[in-house]
């Protein structure tokens, strides 16, 4: 039953804290576009996408302007691509990356995820192929984002696959490094990574899915804060949980709304709402600012990880109650340059790479579009890499990392990508070389945890 007093509370929520649904993503299964000819498989790719996706902009639209509820992306994610390139006798992987991007532009999407491969156990046909294209891929495409998972709670940790990506996060820094280093934006290495998840740069389409899906993903941390906000001063921290227990139910709840109405208008099924807590550098959309709100001075300052592991669980809590069908990411996202709060944080020095480590632990993801000084060494960035993936193998939780080489910039510096991706200072890193554990290579073995079934 709908009453006035919820009608008016969201309407206020859209209107003066920030609330969205931050992306439609409809799934789409490239499995039967495999040929052993790349032309072949990029006119049966683009095909299929475009027939798929015809409407899915259009339907968003019509849908937010029927709803009143913003939905801020539209956007597609697909089977990873060194799949659908396994077969090919040439294994063109920049040819298909130009016709995922013919096709985003086509359906008129923001970004389309899904130049992927899923390596945490070692390298089959197509993947080492697909990994070495990624730098070039990203210079020529706007819309493009890829993905590499390197490890999981299963399988280890794939350290091969780790020396690899610290290589082909600077190589895709320097490619673009006329456009602010723009690729490393787009490009996330991650352990554990979800088959259902809506949001870039890891969306992927898992060979799981249905041929055809669609995920929803929810934002509100301008709401959450805000309700914090009129909480006052004298709750204690039980009764902080429960308030955002409660307003994790009401944007999940509007998440679903959207997404069933979209699946219904589309003719494809259903997957999932993701109901991650995620930032935009908009003051007031903020992260930081909810964990400030709760009583630290300053996010990053002792107490920060407890402020957030609580938040997060409060945030599912709620979520899991207002939607039978939660995935993805699903807490809190803490990405610097996307997060009005992080970036103030990381500017005064509060906030530090080491902090931001500690907080991966219990949060969604990982280290998020952090600007790191530009003549960092590639194993510097494989060790960033394999300390993410362990936190999330060891926890048996997604993590990820999403670094941002600013060639040419040093500590404090600053790097702007513009809209969602934000701004931020370029922090600093621990000078110590971990070059020869890097280059020992091999798999660090799943921990005990692994043998469950």
């Amino acid at each position: 039953m709908l009453n006035a007093k919820d009608i008016l509370e969201t309407i206020k929520m859209i209107q003066e804290e920030h609330l969205d649904v931050r992306t439609i993503t409809m799934g789409i299964s490239l499995l039967d576009c495999c040929d052993g000819n790349i032309d072949e498989v990029c006119r049966k790719v683009y095909d299929k996408i475009t027939y798929r996706a015809e409407k899915l902009v259009s339907t968003g639209e019509s849908i937010e302007k029927e709803l009143g509820i913003p939905i801020v992306n539209k956007r597609i994610s697909i089977t990873p691509a060194a799949i659908v390139l396994a077969g090919c006798k040439n294994k063109d992987a920049v040819k298909l990356a130009l016709t995922l991007e013919r096709a985003a532009t086509t359906c008129g999407v923001n970004f389309l995820g899904g130049f992927s491969a899923l390596v945490q156990k070692g390298f089959s046909a197509g993947d080492r192929e697909l990994i070495e294209a990624i730098p070039d891929a990203l210079a020529v495409t706007d819309h493009i984002c890829a993905s590499v998972n390197v490890g999981s709670t299963k399988a280890g940790i794939n350290m091969d696959a780790v020396e690899l990506m610290g290589r082909i996060v600077r190589q895709a820094a320097e490619k673009t490094a006329d456009r602010g280093c723009i690729g490393p934006a787009k490009l996330v290495v991650l352990c554990n990574a979800p088959e259902d998840n809506p949001f870039m740069a890891g969306a992927f389409h898992g060979v799981g899915e249905p041929d055809c899906v669609i995920n929803a993903g929810v934002s509100g941390p301008g709401v959450v804060r805000a309700a914090l906000a009129k909480a006052g001063p004298d709750k204690d921290l039980g009764e902080i949980a429960d308030i955002i227990k409660k307003t994790a139910f009401k944007i999940t709840r509007m998440g679903q709304l959207v997404a069933q109405e979209a699946s219904h208008r589309l003719g494809v099924p259903f997957g999932i709402v993701d109901l991650s807590l995620a930032p935009t550098p908009a003051v007031g959309d903020s992260v930081a600012y909810i964990l400030e709100e709760i009583g630290l001075s300053q996010c990053g300052s002792h107490g920060t990880t407890a402020a957030l592991a609580m938040l997060n669980d409060a945030v599912k809590k709620g979520g899991v109650m207002a939607s039978s069908h939660v995935g993805g990411l699903s807490g809190a996202f803490i990405p610097v340059t996307e997060d009005a709060g992080m970036i103030a944080a990381a500017r005064s020095g509060c906030l530090t790479i080491e902090k931001l480590e500690a907080m991966t632990s219990v949060c969604s993801v990982g280290l998020d579009m952090i600007n790191i000084p530009g003549d960092t060494p590639a194993e510097v960035i494989s060790a960033i890499i394999a300390d993410e993936a362990v936190i999330g193998m060891v926890n048996a939780k997604t993590t990820a990392v999403r670094v941002i080489p600013a060639i040419g910039k040093k500590v404090g510096e600053e790097l702007n990508f513009g809209g969602l991706l934000g701004e931020g200072p370029v922090m600093p890193l621990n000078g110590a070389s971990p070059a020869v554990f890097i280059h020992r290579g091999g798999r660090i073995p799943a921990p005990m945890q692994s043998l469950k079934n």
